[in-house]
């Protein structure tokens, strides 16, 4: 009794120790991750100056995925995990990257960037876990992978590409944390975005 006891204890302590290892980001995803944000640094002279002054693409209402979308999603869905919005993240800017390049002729000055952000979203996407079939993702990010597949959706906005991408940059700093840990000084997205939220209901 005393022995099954212990192995039990023992068990329990090696679980406790290997789970924050499955629940953070692998060095493949990091490093992934890391190359993405390298080129997304670009994105001001590729999105912005070489297209004309306040020139914007239609893109789905869920595809503008910004830092308040993450915070109103945690706060209104149950048994919602990171890892479904790191997939909504991931499926939301590759169809914005879609998007972009259906409207630029091949020689456009900015049409390499963005097939190269696109490659480099399918390299982000080969080392990422798939989800378990064991488990459905919550009833709303169900919602927002239809939407965002549905070529009929009446709920279209229209954006400029730099916002698109600026948005990419943000909540993927925001989503994977552990890949990009703030140093003193610099943004915490996702804490910006709490401070935003209740600086609007001081306000109200």
């Amino acid at each position: 009794m005393v022995q099954s006891t212990a192995w039990l204890l023992g068990a329990l302590l090696g679980l406790i120790c290997v789970l924050p290892v499955l629940m953070t980001p692998t060095t493949a995803q990091c490093t992934s991750l890391k190359t993405l944000e390298n080129k997304l640094i670009g994105r001001r002279r590729n999105m912005k100056h070489n297209f004309p002054i306040n020139y914007t693409i239609r893109v789905h209402y869920e595809e503008v995925f910004k830092l308040s979308n993450i915070t109103r999603l945690r706060a209104r869905v149950e048994d919602l995990e990171d890892g479904d919005l790191q997939d909504v993240w991931l499926l939301v800017n590759q169809e914005v990257l879609k998007r972009i390049l259906r409207v630029l002729p091949e020689r456009h000055p900015s049409y390499k960037y963005t097939a190269d952000l696109e490659d480099l979203f399918r390299k982000v996407q080969q080392v990422f876990p798939t989800q378990s079939d064991e488990r459905e993702p919550p009833e709303r990010i169900e919602e927002i992978y239809k939407r965002v597949k549905d070529i009929d959706s009446k709920g279209w906005r229209f954006v400029t590409p730099k916002s698109l991408l600026d948005n990419c940059y943000r909540t993927m700093h925001c989503l994977f944390k552990d890949c990009f840990p703030s140093e003193e000084g610099e943004q915490d997205y996702c804490a910006l975005s709490h401070w935003r939220k209740g600086r609007k209901r001081q306000l109200q």
